[in-house]
């Protein structure tokens, strides 16, 4: 644990090579129950002038230290924080460190831990300290072999990266096995695991016809559950040979699916390890939303063999060169999977809810920050959300050709290094032709632009115009933003429904470089309706002053599949908006007309895509609600928004039925596109129904639930229930749930996050027994980010008036910030964001943090709270 006196920020400005590369690492894991030992030997070479800086963790005690065979003294080597400096060391020298560790009593996650029964390792981002010595940065690349000894009873499996070499019969009924990785990697790529696990096994076979064993660890117990997450590892590894023409490299690629895990999963080279939530699947036990987030990990994972892993990042500041990268990669895999548009629909609304809400927050920082104390807590939305959004818009600004031959350059030229964004936007640039110095803007300069459009229309000249205002707010530590480069897609329909084709296409991309620009469209024939930022060109915030009659034009005629969702939830938000402004008022508002009959054509569209109209009858979250808030009136917008619902619901109830029984089950459960729409549209019907308080629509909950064959049926049903006023139903139907999956820990998650997140003034009293209950364990992330990070998300459930909420979620950071800092820092969030309260709760937040800011922190937590307090 530290204070501030002890915190130390690492600055970009401040980077050095290091002084001695690593030519090649040899690792000898010694496991035994009560404690282990890691011996290891490091060929080191001087590289540049300097002294040898090795990383070190308080989890690794340092037994011995050797320098070409010789003892190391106290007088040779001085400690500086988790900094070794050895004082004299040759230009080229063999450094032996022999280390022994406690991986039972990690409860960190951080380096060498056990879950459950099995030894397993994560080491992203500065994990491999915690097993030795080491220069435990990601420009430090090497070979690495390595050899692991374990009880042969208990740990029948051993593995870790590279290939299989030797393996064998020790004494006293030990085995050992020694892997070998020919690719130089970092340090943060290792892994390790050992435990007495099962697996399937396949097969994919290259396009230059080289035969791949893939193989998917996991216990016993859950051996059913990996077949969807094989078939998603296969889908990925052919679509990126046919779009990025990258071939895997080795000869055997493996999963392992761990309980208890910090992230989603880990992208360790050729020994993937997945938190088991993002791996296991099975209809019965997993909603589609699980299914598909399981085939995008998978696809993201294996996607950073080459973004990555083959070209990874120089230093942390350069984070989003991976992470912004290969999750643009995965967004456009998962695309092609399903539905384009939807999944645009689903990427847009998280960047707007919560990525959006980091610009604005106490943490905001570039996609490439500038300094940071803690590199655990820039693994942030910002980081992998906007930094894909930042790689979409060269993709949009190049085209898919152009950037295409860029990622070829890139991989090609840098292939064995660890990089910078400016290496990969360069290569952009050379392929293009283009200058995208402005460009590297997107990279610097933290906040979320806003782009002000009004436009012109000259009918005696038939000539449009679209004039164009951008603008950023201040952020910490940057007051003034220079202009973007911002690529904004614009198409022009006519009242009829035609559109306009600009330069030959319906959609034109727009250079939007000034703070203040005009665009002028010749040749138009009658006063157009403008669709603006087609399919989320950028993550901006429009303001463009469109009525109501010309939104609801949007979500008929557009055919942007995007903007036709976003003409509908700008109106919706219009008229919730509205809604909220009255119940602040204390009066009571008609809802507007528009909203209804734009809803009913939607419900009446039969050839409108089901997963589309799903998300187009989606009203705008509260969340999204707040993020447009000038002050966030938490009750305000949750009654707005259930006035909102209910009216809708009773409205249009005969359509919503007639809807419901026309997209009920007709077959056995199926996971692909229409099927996932068909059950999307179904359970949404549903919970409008369940709106309407009418006893009808409770045994049709009641029904679904007891007829339902797969995950997503059971949990739309139970989700529909526990979210309206029939508690003593929700109670019912939660205990018949838990007493069917109270032995699936991953199901349990499920109906643990269910109760945490509703909206309620009860909910904290739920949210205290479920913290009691057996389900619960303070050693599982997922267990804790299923109470306690649902429970932050539900409105008035958290945000009670009396401040009880942030009492008791400041209560269990400071109890969990000795165990997990990662996991406290993350759970911490909502207090963050107070300033945008109004002034009582501002003080209540505000309190909550002092009095987690007054404890003994981990450098995680404190970095968080003391920004968050500046």
């Amino acid at each position: 644990m530290m204070s501030q006196d002890n915190a130390k920020t690492v600055y970009l400005k401040d980077y050095q090579p290091p002084a001695f590369s690593v030519e090649s690492v040899e690792l000898t894991f010694s496991l035994f129950e009560e404690q282990c030992q890691v011996l290891s030997h490091l060929r080191i070479k001087r590289q540049h002038p300097g002294q040898l800086v090795l990383n070190g963790g308080q989890h690794a005690e340092v037994l011995r230290v050797e320098v070409n065979g010789e003892l190391l003294h106290e007088s040779g080597y001085r400690v500086n924080g988790e900094d070794w400096v050895i004082e004299a060391v040759p230009d080229e020298a063999t450094l032996t460190v022999l280390t022994q560790l406690q991986p039972q009593n990690n409860t960190t996650l951080e380096g060498l831990y056990k879950s459950s029964s099995m030894y397993c390792t994560q080491c992203e981002a500065e994990g491999f300290r915690q097993i030795t010595l080491y220069p435990d940065r990601p420009d430090v690349m090497s070979v690495f072999t390595t050899r692991i000894e374990a009880d042969k009873a208990l740990y029948p499996v051993l593995l870790s990266n590279g290939n299989l070499v030797e393996q064998g019969e020790l004494e006293n009924g030990r085995h050992f096995a020694v892997w070998h990785d020919p690719f130089r990697k970092p340090s943060y790529l290792f892994a390790l695991v050992a435990g007495d696990l099962q697996h399937i096994e396949d097969s994919f076979t290259t396009m230059s016809g080289r035969a791949v064993t893939l193989r998917l660890y996991t216990e016993a117990r859950n051996i059913s559950k990996t077949e969807f997450a094989m078939g998603a590892l296969q889908r990925s590894m052919k679509w990126d040979e046919e779009t990025y023409g990258r071939e895997y490299d080795l000869d055997l690629f493996n999963i392992v699916a761990v309980d208890d895990f910090n992230m989603g999963a880990m992208e360790n080279k050729s020994l993937n390890i997945f938190n088991s939530s993002c791996v296991l699947a099975r209809a019965d036990t997993t909603t589609d939303a699980g299914f598909q987030r399981i085939e995008a990990i998978v696809a993201h994972e294996y996607f950073h063999n080459w973004s990555g892993n083959r070209v990874t990042c120089r230093d942390w500041f350069q984070l989003s060169l991976k992470e912004g990268f290969t999750v643009f990669r995965d967004s456009q895999f998962s695309s092609d999977m399903g539905s384009a548009a939807v999944k645009r629909i689903e990427d847009v609304t998280l960047l707007r809810t919560a990525q959006f809400a980091e610009d604005a927050g106490p943490t905001s920082h570039p996609v490439r920050p500038d300094n940071y104390m803690e590199i655990s807590n820039f693994y942030t939305l910002t980081i992998y959300e906007k930094g894909a959004e930042v790689v979409r818009m060269i993709h949009t600004l190049l085209g898919a050709e152009l950037f295409r031959l860029g990622s070829d350059l890139y991989f090609e030229r840098f292939d064995g290094q660890a990089v910078t964004c400016d290496d990969f936007v360069r290569c952009m640039e050379e392929v293009s032709g283009r200058d995208l110095s402005q460009f590297m803007r997107w990279y610097t300069q933290a906040g979320t632009p806003r782009l002000q459009v009004t436009d012109e229309y000259d009918a005696a000249t038939g000539t449009y115009y679209l004039d164009v205002r951008q603008s950023c707010p201040a952020t910490p530590g940057q007051e003034q933003k220079l202009p973007f480069h911002i690529p904004l897609a614009v198409g022009l329909l006519y009242p009829d429904g035609t559109e306009h084709h600009l330069q030959g296409d319906s959609t034109l991309v727009l250079d939007v470089t000034e703070a203040e620009q005009r665009f002028m469209f010749k040749g138009i024939t009658q006063r157009p309706i403008p669709s603006l930022l087609r399919g989320f060109s950028a993550p901006v915030k429009l303001d463009y002053p469109y009525s109501r009659e010309e939104l609801s034009f949007l979500m008929s005629h557009d055919t942007d599949g995007f903007n036709r969702w976003e003409a509908g939830q700008r109106l919706a938000m219009a008229v919730l908006q509205e809604q909220i402004g009255a119940i602040q008022a204390g009066e009571e508002l008609e809802v507007d007309p528009a909203l209804i009959a734009a809803f009913e054509r939607v419900l009446d569209d039969t050839d409108l895509d089901y997963a589309v109209a799903a998300k187009v009858l989606t009203l705008p979250s509260e969340a999204y609600l707040a993020e447009n808030a000038q002050v966030i009136d938490v009750e305000a917008i949750h009654q707005a928004r259930r006035r909102v619902r209910k009216v809708l619901a009773d409205a249009l109830c005969a359509r919503f039925r007639e809807r419901y029984h026309a997209t009920e089950p007709d077959g056995v459960y199926a996971f692909h596109g229409s099927s996932i729409g068909q059950r999307a549209l179904n359970n949404l019907c549903l919970g409008y129904l369940l709106a309407t308080e009418r006893e009808e629509a409770l045994e049709l909950v009641r029904q679904q639930y007891a007829e339902a064959d797969n995950m997503t049926d059971s949990m739309g049903a139970l989700a529909a229930v526990v979210h309206s006023p029939f508690t003593t139903v929700a109670d019912e139907l939660l205990g018949q749930f838990y007493g069917r999956w109270s032995e699936d820990a991953l199901v349990v998650n499920q109906w643990l996050s269910l109760q945490a997140s509703v909206a309620g003034e009860g909910t904290l009293a739920k949210v205290q027994s479920l913290l009691q209950h057996a389900a619960f364990d303070w050693r599982n992330p997922n267990k804790v980010r299923s109470v306690l990070g649902a429970y932050g998300q539900s409105s008035v459930g958290f945000h009670r008036a009396d401040g009880a909420g942030y009492e008791f979620l400041a209560d269990q950071v400071i109890h969990l910030d000795p165990m997990n800092p990662q996991l406290a820092s993350r759970m911490v969030t909502p207090l963050t964001r107070w300033r945008r309260y109004p002034t009582a709760r501002q003080a209540q937040m505000r309190a909550a943090l002092e009095r987690i800011a007054a404890q003994p922190l981990s450098k995680d937590v404190y970095e968080i709270v003391s920004k968050s307090l500046a």
